[in-house]
């Protein structure tokens, strides 16, 4: 008795085995774009929002910044303050902004130290307050202050000067008149020097006259 057809007596043996082994790497790789497909779908997750900025602890960190900066320009040894001044005017040379010239401009504002200049600090603060909206308030704050103590030296030293001025030339005039006094002085003990010595002559001759006279006359002692 033959095998009926499509039986599994008519199959080739080891067909069975062969479809079960057949590799799944396809279906794995269908699974996962599946997958990334539905994650794509998905709504993304907004980034968490950057924590709030502290306006006080900003401007606290800033004047810190600045102060330290100075405390070290008065405190450090000539070598120390060259270097810092060297580096501010490097970076104000390299990059101008507003930070640079507000950091040049309080080093040179700083008095006591041999790189102070006044005058060019004064300049360079009047210059970053007519734009203040480039300057944090803080720095505003710090710029408006150091300018008023500027302002308020160069003006001491400008009528100090006056005075020093003035008083010098009220010296000048009193030695010059005390200089006039004395030769005016002078001038007159010469000339009543003179008239002395002229009296003394006119004396002296009156003098010479009567003793001539009185030997021209004649002895009347017997008479």
């Amino acid at each position: 008795m033959r095998p009926e057809a499509g039986s599994s007596a008519s199959r080739p043996a080891g067909a069975g085995s062969r479809r079960r082994n057949l590799p799944r790497a396809p279906l794995a790789v269908a699974a996962l774009l599946a997958i990334g497909a539905c994650a794509n779908l998905a709504p993304q997750r907004a980034p968490p929002p950057p924590p709030p900025v502290n306006p006080a602890a900003t401007a606290s960190t800033v004047l810190g910044e600045y102060l330290t900066l100075l405390q070290h320009l008065l405190q450090g040894p000539p070598a120390e303050q060259a270097e810092i001044v060297a580096s501010a005017q490097h970076d104000y040379n390299a990059a101008p902004t507003p930070s640079h010239q507000l950091k040049l401009a309080l080093i040179l504002g700083t008095p006591r130290h041999p790189a102070a200049d006044l005058p060019k600090a004064q300049g360079l603060l009047r210059e970053l307050l007519a734009n203040p909206e480039n300057l944090l308030p803080s720095e505003r704050a710090l710029a408006a202050l150091e300018l008023s103590q500027i302002d308020d030296h160069l003006t001491l030293e400008t009528e100090n000067r006056r005075l020093q001025a003035e008083a010098a030339r009220a010296d000048r005039e009193r030695m010059a008149s005390a200089k006039s006094r004395l030769q005016t002085e002078m001038d007159e003990n010469a000339r009543l020097r003179r008239e002395l010595e002229e009296a003394r002559a006119k004396l002296d001759a009156i003098a010479n006259i009567e003793r001539s006279v009185n030997e021209r006359k004649p002895d009347n002692t017997g008479r």
